[in-house]
């Protein structure tokens, strides 16, 4: 008997309304693009579905723009793993805009591997606003004026 093989496709990706890692349900999509403007709290990503492949395992990465700890250190790669629990099984993989927000433009690549096999890799350029982040208003807060 032949072995059954999976199967996978992206079914969204952009931006999102915010993910809630307590609940089942998924995000809903906002905006299809590749391309997010850095703003607080901005989620995006990706969805995927993948089809018999249920007791097998994922492994995804988030690589991001070298993003530093509070401790000055770049941080690693964001990296999990995940269990198939359905043959028709759906996954959010995404990240969200933190404060400071100056630090997180550049290339976010997203990866899921199964079965040692790359099923998706996809890039998100993040652009941050230089004239917006310098303009904000807690950039002049505790500044003077020079009289």
């Amino acid at each position: 008997m032949a072995k059954t093989k999976f199967s996978s496709r992206i079914v969204s990706a952009g931006i999102y309304d915010g993910f809630d890692a307590s609940s089942k349900q998924l995000p809903k999509i906002k905006s299809f693009t590749r391309h997010v403007l850095a703003e607080l709290d901005v989620e995006f990503g990706l969805i995927v579905n993948i089809s018999k492949a249920k007791g097998h395992r994922i492994v995804w990465r988030i690589e991001h723009p070298n993003l530093v700890n509070d401790e000055g250190d770049v941080m690693p790669p964001f990296e999990g793993e995940e269990f198939i629990s359905d043959n028709d099984w759906h996954f959010y993989l995404g990240d969200c805009i933190w404060a400071p927000i100056d630090d997180k433009g550049g290339n976010w690549r997203m990866t899921i591997e199964l079965n040692g096999a790359l099923i998706v890799d996809e890039t998100f350029d993040v652009e941050v606003d230089e004239y917006k982040v310098l303009n904000d208003d807690s950039f002049w807060q505790g500044r003077r004026r020079k009289s």
